[in-house]
């Protein structure tokens, strides 16, 4: 089946081009600045095929639909002889919020449902929805899914998702620890029962999805038991320009002390702190690395942060599991920084594990997945490559193919 993959934003839309059966993808790019000026798409044939770049004005996601389509339908540079043979379009949506538990087929149901989303991701789900009706109106006839980044933490135990606030509060208003990045942990940690050669209900895997924003996840039997992020993707680790997890108090605290709205505090927790509120630098990983050879000291802090807090993580995720048979490293910083997960895994011998340093430090931009731990390790610790777009397909051709 040939599934069209759709992550749109609130200016563009990211788009791969699905081949179920052959499990390949035929097309990628990505359509940037929509309602803007300078518009523009980026498409490659294949995943790492020459890439094209054109200008062309994008006033809605509707007109950077068909632009897309127009693209891979192209006799010179697309893929495809034209829109009839895309079978099904798959959409990423970051929070289902309490009213999606796994990915669903599009009906008008189902988008009035996903409107009150809004308060839980108001940055990601209007743009979602823009995507959405974008394709609707382009390719009327072909059926659409949503698969939902919130998914895969619904298996939490209650104990693990609920906040020690007053219940009445808590049902009123629908809080809850709901997780993110589930189709990237979900991916990787099915790669990892396969190279565990284990039952899955056997396996004990912590993963760490490490990126611009960060989440890690305790998947206990295949399923996820715990995860980082909580009500919303705020949560968690230090990410580039997001807190993460704080002491609550420090929230009022710092409101009466500027003088910020609750607008303001939002922005201030997701946009100014992080990587580049420490180090004053920042919030690319990449730049963080390079001043810490530098010799400055708050960009050494500020990586030390994370390391710190992802180790955390893993001890007490262990302890959630009652064991740990391997830790996995994905996402941006996850696959392509190797001084971030050294100073993870250095010191944690207690726990079974011992990383190849050697290994480690020539493990990154390889698109395949790495062993990371030496022989004598208890634990499994490995690089693998994120594939949130093969699960997006995936479940959509299952949804699909059963209608």
């Amino acid at each position: 089946m040939k599934v069209l993959v759709v992550n749109a934003g609130s200016s563009s839309l990211k788009y791969q081009l699905f081949d179920t059966q052959a499990g390949e993808v035929l097309a990628k790019g990505i359509a940037e600045r929509i309602g803007l000026e300078g518009s523009r798409i980026e498409h490659r044939l294949g995943e790492h095929g020459e890439k094209t770049t054109r200008e062309i004005p994008m006033k809605n996601h509707a007109v950077a639909t068909r632009i897309v389509v127009d693209t891979l339908t192209d006799p010179t540079i697309g893929c495809i002889k034209d829109m009839s043979e895309i079978e099904a379009v798959g959409h990423r949506i970051v929070h289902g919020g309490p009213y999606f538990f796994e990915s669903c087929l599009v009906t008008d149901d189902v988008i009035d449902k996903l409107k009150l989303c809004f308060d839980f991701a108001p940055l990601h789900t209007p743009a979602h929805l823009m995507g959405i009706e974008g394709c609707r109106e382009v390719m009327p006839k072909t059926p659409q899914v949503l698969v939902f980044d919130t998914a895969f933490h619904q298996t939490m135990p209650e104990q693990a998702y609920i906040y020690p606030l007053s219940y009445d509060i808590i049902q009123k208003y629908n809080i809850r620890r709901y997780g993110a990045h589930g189709t990237s942990h979900r991916f990787v940690s099915r790669e990892m029962i396969k190279i565990l050669g284990k039952p899955a209900e056997e396996t004990k895997i912590v993963t760490c999805h490490i990126g611009n924003g960060s989440s890690i996840s305790a998947v206990k039997g295949g399923k996820c038991i715990d995860t980082s992020m909580g009500f919303t993707p705020l949560d968690g680790v230090e990410m580039g320009t997001r807190c993460g997890s704080i002491d609550p108090a420090i929230v009022p605290y710092i409101m009466k002390k500027e003088g910020f709205t609750p607008d303001e505090m939002a922005s201030y927790m997701n946009n100014k702190c992080g990587f580049l509120g420490i180090s004053g630098i920042s919030s690319d990983s990449r730049d963080i690395e390079a001043a810490i050879l530098k010799g400055d000291h708050r960009a050494y802090i500020a990586a030390a942060v994370l390391a710190y807090q992802i180790k955390k993580y893993i001890g007490a995720y262990t302890a959630a599991m009652n064991g740990l048979d391997a830790v996995v490293f994905t996402a941006g910083m996850g696959e392509n920084n190797p001084e971030l997960r050294d100073r993870v895994c250095t010191g944690m011998e207690f726990f079974g594990i011992e990383i190849d340093r050697e290994l480690n430090a020539r493990s990154h931009h390889q698109p395949n997945i790495v062993r990371l731990s030496t022989d004598r390790s208890r634990v499994a610790v490995y690089l693998i490559p994120t594939n949130e777009e093969a699960v997006i397909a995936g479940d959509t051709e299952e949804i699909v193919k059963a209608l």
